[in-house]
């Protein structure tokens, strides 16, 4: 596709056009939210009792501990809703959410807010968006370097909640550094979080005390090594079982992050809406994988940036009357991958082409000649084909 066309093709694209076929959709279900949380966690719940006190074969624990990643994994990812759904109405789901998942998990509603950014135009892909790093831009090993990452935040969290939590309270540096720089679910290690109002910090202590007491709380129970009122005993390998549990979890949910945009730009532009919108993918056609490894409606991730607004369980619907109804040159249709296979792929190919012009021009500059790389990332021209949908 020839980069002009492509680019017409963004500036042409017609937001009032998209929302008029969209606009029934946009009322939340909340009988469909409670039921689909609530069910989730109960199957969670029961598979992770089976994969750790059942008898049976080495295989059936196995397949019980895929299940309860699979369906916790799905319970956790329910956060991104909470940023979305209306604050006051929503409130109930908010804190049962929060009491039964968040918590629990080490992941409370706050550490998510920042997801906001993410959708402001002045910061989407830049600096200021914590949800974004030019993976498809940078040379490959970024993306093991990011996939490392599931291996250290299990820890990292209850160090945080157990122990610096606490400190911070007392010690005003720490507060604020561990609310600038531990207080966000992002991919980006570097983001530095807006300070927050007063009132908003009140809620962040709240929420940070009722995790700290379940670390300790934890902590004491496999200490004494009894589940208290039911009095079973807390199996020796407990703790490694939590410990790959959330690996499980959150390297799924990386590998989903990675599929959600195309990762290529360079952090320093502002992009409009419909080039936002471009640089996101849906993944429509994974009907059986894709709830597994993208639930909660995140394999319309493009869709979701269009209309950040329109509830999970209605994209589906919103995707298909979008491409029926919109003209077969609309920017939107550039927004459908295949596959998961597929998106990886091309982020892989992206990220391998920076590397081999990295080499070259760190072969030319040995030699003596300007190369065609400089620390600010990749040429100009990487950046400027994939704006307009090309490849280099």
């Amino acid at each position: 596709m020839k980069q002009n066309s492509t680019q017409q093709r963004i500036e042409t694209f017609s937001l009032a056009e998209a929302r008029g076929l969209v606009k029934d959709l946009f009322k939340p279900n909340p009988t469909t939210y409670w039921a689909d949380f609530l069910i989730t966690m109960a199957i969670g719940l029961i598979a992770f009792r089976l994969a750790t006190h059942a008898p049976g074969s080495f295989a059936w624990r196995v397949l019980a501990f895929v299940v309860c990643a699979l369906a916790y994994y799905r319970a956790s990812i329910f956060t991104h809703e909470l940023v979305h759904l209306p604050s006051k109405s929503w409130k109930a789901f908010r804190i049962v959410w929060n009491l039964l998942c968040g918590i629990p998990f080490l992941m409370p509603s706050f550490t998510y807010y920042c997801h906001v950014d993410h959708h402001r135009r002045k910061h989407y892909g830049t600096f200021q968006d914590g949800e974004y790093m030019s993976l498809g831009a940078k040379p490959a090993y970024h993306i093991f370097l990011y996939l490392l990452q599931p291996f250290f935040v299990g820890p990292l969290a209850v160090f945080r909640y157990a122990v610096l939590a606490p400190l911070s309270w007392i010690c005003p540096p720490l507060r604020r550094f561990l609310i600038q720089h531990a207080s966000s679910l992002v991919m980006d290690p570097t983001y530095i979080r807006p300070l927050p109002p007063k009132r908003t910090l009140l809620i962040w202590r709240l929420q940070e005390a009722l995790c700290c007491a379940w670390v300790w709380g934890i902590a004491w129970v496999v200490w004494r090594g009894v589940v208290p009122i039911s009095g079973m005993p807390v199996p020796g390998d407990f703790l490694p079982k939590i410990y790959l549990l959330s690996v499980a979890i959150l390297m799924l949910n990386g590998i989903r992050t990675m599929a959600a945009h195309r990762f290529v730009w360079s952090r320093e532009e502002e992009l409009s809406f419909a080039e936002q919108m471009v640089d996101s993918i849906n993944h429509p056609d994974s009907r059986v994988f894709g709830p597994l490894w993208a639930p909660v409606g995140q394999r319309y991730h493009a869709l979701h940036h269009l209309f950040p607004s329109l509830p999970y369980h209605n994209l589906a619907t919103a995707h298909q009357r979008l491409m029926e109804g919109l003209p077969g040159d609309s920017a939107y249709r550039l927004t459908v991958s295949p596959s998961l296979v597929t998106t990886l792929r091309e982020l892989w190919s992206n990220a391998r082409r920076v590397s081999a012009q990295a080499k070259r021009a760190a072969s030319e500059a040995a030699a003596g000649v300007t190369g065609g790389l400089t620390q600010s990332g990749p040429p100009k021209q990487h950046h400027a084909a994939l704006r307009h949908g090309t490849r280099v």
